[in-house]
């Protein structure tokens, strides 16, 4: 009977090591770095995720904007203090002592040049929204981690909110969204810096297979509608300087539309992390990622074009 027990509490000590996964950051310039590293590190708090925690991280940061700046120092100190995290000198030593990454960099101008690293640790990797500042980017980022057999997503945590999964349907015949849409001169695709939020909605709400995009713009807003394969045809408002989040949803005879003062969670997200990073599986497929990139590229040129709609490549 004691060689049962002993054998047992064995068990039950390897399953907690194993299920206690070790994840790094890289880039501490984010709210997210922080935000993240408190549901997963406390276990006392009331949205805890268990299963893994952040043990170390890497600084990072884009001194040529100020958001990235201005924190970085910041959150990295809160991050040693509060949470204990060790910090590496580079990246490649914090994947020494990690089982995944946590790419949280600021800047999506860094995200290709940072993922190749981890990329080449065999590390699995989720990349902060926006996964890069192109197209290019998004795709050599993709291609690298095909090369390397190393599972990698990309999401914004606005996918995950209560109330955009529910209004999720294969009924959906058509989706409008809104959200903020500041923007950022140093991102390739203006949208990319925060309209990817309400972008990504339309995506969850409507799939993919998008073919074209038109968008209109001025100084408070960007209107971007796209054209589905089907037919189907959702738009997108990128209000500036800030707004609430939203959708309204048309099905046959039916029209939904999210609550007011719609709110998000990132303990959704970070459930979503952790059983990633358990099994592998990316639960945003990686095409899509790579078609919401595709469709701000054909925005972007659409706005160039003066509004002239534009094909995805």
């Amino acid at each position: 009977m004691r060689l049962v027990l002993s054998l047992l509490l064995f068990s039950l000590v390897s399953y907690a090591t194993a299920a206690d996964l070790r994840l790094g950051i890289v880039g501490t310039d984010t709210s997210h770095a922080i935000e993240f590293t408190r549901i997963l590190n406390d276990a006392a708090g009331p949205d805890h995720v268990p299963g893994a925690r952040v043990i170390a991280a890497w600084e990072g940061g884009s001194p040529d904007i100020e958001e990235s700046a201005s924190r970085r120092d910041k959150y990295a100190a809160e991050l040693k203090e509060k949470w204990q995290v060790e910090f590496y000198p580079d990246i490649a030593t914090l994947c020494q002592h990690v089982d995944a990454v946590l790419l949280e960099s600021l800047d999506a101008r860094v995200h290709l040049a940072q993922a190749r690293q981890v990329f080449a640790a065999h590390k699995p990797v989720f990349i902060d929204k926006p996964l890069s500042d192109s197209l290019e980017g998004a795709r050599e980022i993709a291609r690298l981690a095909q090369s390397a057999g190393v599972p990698w997503f990309s999401s914004s945590s606005l996918r995950y909110a209560g109330w955009v999964q529910s209004l999720r349907s294969p009924k959906n015949l058509g989706v409008t969204t809104w959200g903020p849409g500041p923007q950022e001169p140093h991102q390739k695709l203006d949208l990319s810096w925060y309209a990817i939020h309400p972008i990504e909605v339309l995506y969850t709400l409507m799939g993919p297979g998008c073919q074209q995009v038109a968008r209109t713009s001025s100084g408070e807003a960007d209107v971007i509608t796209g054209t589905w394969k089907d037919g189907r045809i959702g738009t997108i408002r990128a209000i500036r300087p800030y707004s609430t989040y939203g959708a309204v949803v048309f099905r046959d005879k039916q029209i939904l539309q999210s609550p007011e003062n719609a709110k998000f969670s990132y303990k959704l997200l970070v459930e979503q992390l952790v059983q990633f990073f358990a099994t592998g599986k990316p639960p945003v497929p990686n095409g899509e990622t790579l078609e919401i990139f595709a469709f701000m590229e054909a925005a972007q040129r659409s706005k160039e074009q003066g509004g002239k709609p534009a094909r995805l490549r």
